[in-house]
């Protein structure tokens, strides 16, 4: 089976965030999945395979299986186009734990049509707070994540997770965000997911699905170009459509490899 390693949401080698992406020929196990996961130790494996009308798409980290990947489905859809599978005026159709996905190919540009997983707000548990040691100015809940506003783009950059801590509040991870100072950027985030195997995430596209919405309301408009401050760090355009979240970036791939297992 062949396997790629893929930096997404970037334009550049060895920045954004890397998954590794397997094309799956015939079904295997999720236990199967989940090892070879652990052998890439990247922050998400995608499985893609054939199906009816589309792909079948599956993503896991180290530790377990996630519902829903930004990166890992953009750095797949490329991976299809770039290997000659899709051709580039098709669309990428992938059915998954969080419904059916799909990407488009604009130029340089791929666009992810996905679901929008808004926050409601909620009090964050005593832990989160201190794990993160930083006075939220707001604290929300989706299905995935705890969303933390804070006061400015400066404090999102020097925080400092206690992950042990971290990694025993039940959610998924939690996003950490603030308007940005630069004039070319609308907000800026870091995402924390120590319960899911990864301490920091690079660049999260999922969690865009619940930053579009949030910050549609505190800025009254419905597109954004985001920055996500991880030390890689990466750049994701996004444009919130009622009850779906555009997420629109780059990527490269890094390595060609085959499964000999």
């Amino acid at each position: 089976m062949k396997i790629f390693t893929v930096d997404a949401f970037t334009d550049k080698p060895f920045a954004g965030n890397p998954a590794a992406v397997c094309l799956v020929t015939k079904p295997v196990s999720e236990t199967w999945m989940q090892q070879v996961a652990q052998e890439m130790n990247l922050s998400e494996t995608a499985f893609v395979f054939p199906g009816k009308d589309g792909f079948n798409l599956q993503w896991f980290t180290p530790a377990t299986e996630v519902d829903l990947c930004g990166h890992a489905t953009l750095a797949t859809a490329f991976v299809l186009w770039e290997e000659n599978i899709l051709g580039r005026n098709e669309t990428a159709r992938f059915y998954t734990k969080s419904g059916l996905l799909t990407a488009k190919l604009q130029g340089s540009w791929i666009e992810l049509d996905f679901p929008a997983e808004p926050a409601n707000e909620a009090e964050a548990p005593q832990a989160l707070i201190e794990a993160l040691g930083i006075q939220p100015l707001y604290t929300g809940r989706n299905r995935f994540d705890y969303i933390v506003e804070v006061a400015s783009e400066q404090l999102v950059e020097r925080i400092q997770p206690d992950f042990a801590m971290l990694a025993k509040v039940p959610a998924r991870g939690v996003m950490v965000t603030s308007r940005s100072d630069q004039h070319s950027v609308d907000f800026v985030s870091r995402f924390f997911g120590p319960a899911a195997g990864v301490n920091e995430d690079p660049v999260t596209g999922s969690a865009h699905c619940c930053l579009g919405p949030y910050w549609q309301k505190k800025m009254n408009k419905d597109s954004f170009t985001a920055y996500q401050a991880s030390s890689r760090g990466g750049v994701v355009k996004l444009q919130v459509v009622k009850e779906r979240v555009k997420l629109i970036g780059q990527a490269i791939i890094i390595m060609r490899g085959e499964l000999t297992v």
